[in-house]
């Protein structure tokens, strides 16, 4: 078992933070400190250097804290294998995981639940931010894991393939565009509702718009929205199209509160994608995870 101390640092070390870990593992900034320093004198060197409000790690830390991830692997490896031989073991596992808007709210919930279910000493914390902050809280050692839609790699990210979905043009019910068939040029006189920078289901929409010789920056945007739900509760009492993932609107598509917009020439695909720093793809319990919501999805397909 790795020491109480030994945990606290890989905390720090992870978000290169003392206030950050003192947030996640509840305990004061000077109990953290004191821990540290503790460490500290015990290998007889500085394990972080201070900056201000931020930390970076020293020689002596960077080795401890590659070390210690080994060890953490080795200490799960070594929990599974005891879970199989004693009914009684069952320690304490967390995970912290991120995912862009769609996944978070309409494709993980139920996978969650399951795997809950299936791992009920495990404590899940699942952070909800648009792909590209999600790939940024995943650099910054933020989250271990991450689901984000299709953007652009990373050199120093592993990306596994996930799920496909569909952005669609939608509109108000009340909307006389639901009547009409459109063209992708179309759009340069259409008021449109659209997600904010760094959104995936935005850069879908800007690629595909791409191959079809329009410029997003030249269409009549008149709002920008942070969130797939904002953005469908916005376009159910405008006149604005929106595009959407279908996976977000289904239930408003059979109520009737909002209709596909055809727009035969502007086809829309995204992939959903795991993402991990190069060499922790084989960490558990994330590699567990990964592995449990592939075979989730696989079945219902």
């Amino acid at each position: 078992m790795l020491s109480h101390k030994h945990e606290i640092f890989l905390e720090v070390a992870r978000l290169l933070s003392f206030t950050k870990a003192s947030q996640t593992l509840f305990i004061s900034q000077s109990a953290i400190s004191k821990q540290i320093k503790a460490l500290e004198e015990y290998y007889k060197t500085g394990l972080f250097e201070r900056l201000g409000n931020s930390v970076v790690l020293t020689p002596g830390g960077k080795l401890l804290y590659k070390k210690l991830l080994i060890a953490k692997q080795l200490q799960h490896e070594l929990h599974q294998e005891f879970v199989k031989i004693s009914e009684d073991f069952s320690p304490r596992i967390q995970m912290m995981i991120g995912a862009s808007t769609t996944i978070s709210l309409y494709v993980l919930p139920p996978v969650l639940s399951a795997y809950l279910e299936q791992n009920p000493n495990t404590q899940l914390t699942l952070k909800n931010r648009n792909s590209e902050n999600i790939l940024k809280a995943l650099l910054e050692h933020e989250i271990e894991l991450g689901v984000v839609e299709g953007i652009n790699k990373v050199s120093n990210v592993t990306y596994t393939p996930f799920l496909t979905d569909e952005v669609i043009a939608v509109c108000s019910a009340k909307n006389p565009l639901k009547q009409q068939q459109l063209s992708a040029q179309d759009l340069y006189k259409i008021p449109l509702a659209l997600r904010e920078s760094g959104s995936g289901t935005l850069a879908v929409l800007e690629e595909a718009l791409a191959q079809q010789h329009v410029k997003l920056s030249e269409l009549p945007v008149k709002v920008r929205l942070g969130g797939t739900e904002a953005l469908k509760n916005f376009v159910r009492v405008d006149t604005c199209l929106a595009f959407l993932p279908r996976q977000a609107v289904g239930k408003e598509l059979i109520s009737g509160e909002l209709v596909q917009v055809q727009i035969p020439d502007l086809p829309m695909v995204r992939h959903f994608n795991f993402i991990q720093r190069k060499g922790t793809e084989n960490n558990l319990p994330y590699k567990d995870f990964v592995q449990f919501t592939k075979r989730y999805y696989s079945k219902k397909e």
